[in-house]
């Protein structure tokens, strides 16, 4: 092959750091999982012909035991779709694993097309006697959960139009998030820096060189992506249209009076409590303007551009191999508490991580909760940098989150999304405040705060843009009908660009870059629940520095708890009220904090070089 069109085979110090699925099953194709299959199959049925139209009529303790019989049959029949995901993640390429992936989702429907009964009859239940039954101390440990299937009531459609729903998804939804998958994870751009040859790299990599240091190496990787890009947009605008069109079908349907209805639900948090999450990241916008000001000087140039954004403020700071990134959270972690050390170990010890770089692999990174008889497994691509330390923080905090809560049993370990990030972003926050602390270097000390502040940017005010963006591009949708690639990017640009204020221009390329992101095509409406999620944890943090070492074991209830209660209710236990208008403010005030101690750090080291 020409040097131009040769593959770059990736690699990284994190180079045969694969995870090891055989807790799931310990052959992959082997006769275990048709027997999970099959068994879950049968159980089913043989549950809906004991239980089928009796589930108004139960006593309190035999609906507690049916629920139980039902939490089992569940965790049985995901276990195969789990594993198949999984394997699916690691290797979107390799032959027949989309083709496993596609029949264990549709086997899985397959079981719960025979239990949907079960919703639907508990939410018939007279208000009155579905009350005295969740109020009995039978169902205590289901309480939760039957009250968030209540609340559903008003949008749920009859039995058989349920079970449609569901067997339609699999060659409907599902079908075109498979795609994006396959064709996302599939692009290879053709990175062209000024000082070595071309080569084909991942978009993963391509993106990546956003992050480094030489300013002719971002533009060349931000032009490979754009190019790679800009030929599939078509198909990633033709794949947002019918998703977002699917939602609103959704929502006509089942009478949702409101786009975001469906994800609020879910998360357990009102429209007007969001708004008023969204309005202050709005307002903290002039921080992030403020900051890439300073960003600006410290990089010396006239203007910043969007390929900017990442790079660092200097250029010799370390990076950090993949052992010393394991010794750097591990030991943050032993720090604030030595069982989140241990759990967080299990992964390194267990092989329940996949960290090395591979052609064909997902993009990004996830902790996958799993079942209770099991255990969480950890996705990354390591590539060395200080950024994939905070990543190894981030995705052990969500590991760590999970196992504690598998005690909460299959459907209750789970939390919303609106608090599933709060041990993931302490986590990152405990390894930023130990790497601030151990180094003297008062350079390396303005390098580390530039790069977390604009880490809590990306979280908080660019997800903050990206939820604006769902709720214009689903609106115009609705309003317009399909929307050509050019309006989608122009749509992108309009939220994006208030965040920036006149501190960092966008270029046009800019534009197409809505089009490998997958939260819009997975997960409708997720972003803001990393908003949410940061501002709640640098609120948290700042408790655990007043309290100290008492707010540990608070936190790890808190944790340990998962899904059994909603967002509220749990966090008032640590005396806090994210119901109160105000509450956002708290988070914003601690990022306003950090951008003065990066300016007041700045100002300092300016100081010395002009004195030196």
């Amino acid at each position: 092959m020409s040097e131009s069109t040769a593959v770059n085979t990736p690699s990284s110090s994190a180079d045969g750091v694969k995870w090891d699925l055989g807790d799931l099953y310990t052959e992959p194709a082997g006769p275990g999982i048709e027997k999970d299959q099959s068994g879950a199959e049968e159980e089913a049925v043989r549950f809906s012909e004991r239980y089928r139209g009796k589930i108004g009529g139960l006593s309190p303790e035999q609906l507690a035991a049916a629920m139980a019989q039902w939490e089992a049959i569940s965790e049985q029949g995901a276990r195969p779709l789990i594993h198949a995901q999984l394997r699916f993640a690691a290797d979107t390429a390799g032959a027949g694993l989309g083709a496993t992936f596609q029949r264990a989702k549709e086997r899985h429907t397959a079981v719960m097309e025979q239990l949907i009964f079960v919703e639907l009859e508990w939410q018939a239940v007279p208000e009155a006697r579905a009350r005295e039954s969740m109020d009995h101390p039978a169902l205590s440990g289901y309480r939760h959960m039957l009250e968030k299937i209540r609340r559903e009531t008003p949008y749920t459609l009859s039995e058989p139009e349920e079970k449609l729903l569901a067997v339609k998804n699999n060659t409907g939804r599902s079908a075109f998030m498979r795609l994006f998958d396959e064709q996302v994870s599939g692009l290879r751009c053709s990175f062209a820096p000024p000082d070595a040859p071309a080569r084909e790299v991942s978009l993963e990599e391509a993106l990546a060189e956003l992050y480094g240091p030489h300013r002719e190496r971002r533009i060349a990787a931000a032009r490979a992506v754009t190019e790679t890009l800009r030929p599939n947009l078509r198909m990633l605008a033709y794949i947002l249209n019918t998703l977002a069109q699917d939602h609103a079908d959704n929502d006509r349907l089942r009478q949702r009076p409101h786009m975001m209805l469906a994800r609020n639900l879910s998360n357990e948090i009102t429209q007007p409590g969001v708004d008023a999450l969204l309005e202050a990241c709005g307002r903290g916008n002039a921080l992030v303007a403020r900051y890439y000001h300073l960003k600006r000087r410290l990089l010396g140039l006239e203007s910043l551009y969007d390929y900017d954004r990442y790079a660092p403020v200097f250029t010799d700071l370390p990076s950090s191999t993949f052992a010393e990134a394991q010794q750097t959270v591990l030991e943050a972690y032993q720090d604030f508490s030595p069982e989140m050390a241990d759990i967080a170990g299990r992964f390194f010890k267990g092989n329940w991580i996949d960290a090395e770089l591979r052609t064909g692999k997902s993009g990004g990174a996830f902790s996958a909760g799993t079942i209770p008889s099991a255990h969480p497994y950890i996705m990354l691509n390591y590539t060395d940098t200080m950024r994939d330390v905070m990543t190894l923080a981030h995705e052990l905090g969500h590991g760590v989150h999970q196992y504690l809560s598998r005690a909460r049993g299959f459907f209750q370990m789970d939390t919303p999304l609106t608090t599933a990030e709060t041990a993931s972003v302490f986590g990152e926050m405990l390894v930023f405040k130990k790497l601030m602390a151990t180094q003297s270097d008062p350079k390396a000390r303005l390098g580390l705060i530039c790069g977390k502040l604009e880490g809590i940017f990306a979280t908080v005010f660019r997800q903050a843009a990206m939820t604006r963006f769902e709720q214009k591009v689903h609106t115009a949708r609705r309003e317009q009908g399909e929307l050509e690639p050019a309006a989608i990017g122009a749509l992108w640009m309009e939220v994006n660009r208030p965040m920036f204020g006149d501190a960092l221009e966008l270029t046009g390329d800019y534009a197409d870059w809505w089009a490998y992101i997958p939260h819009f095509i997975h997960s409708p409406f997720y972003c803001y629940a990393y908003s949410f999620g940061e501002l709640l944890v640098l609120a948290l943090f700042g408790r655990y520095e007043q309290e100290g070492k008492a707010f540990v074991p608070r936190y790890l209830e808190l944790l340990s708890a998962g899904g059994s209660q909603s967002p509220a209710a749990l966090l008032s236990r640590l005396g806090m009220d994210i119901e109160h208008p105000g509450f956002w403010n708290q988070g914003i005030a601690l990022i306003e904090e950090m951008v003065a101690t990066a300016e007041s750090l700045a100002e300092d080291f300016q100081g010395a070089q002009a004195a030196g």
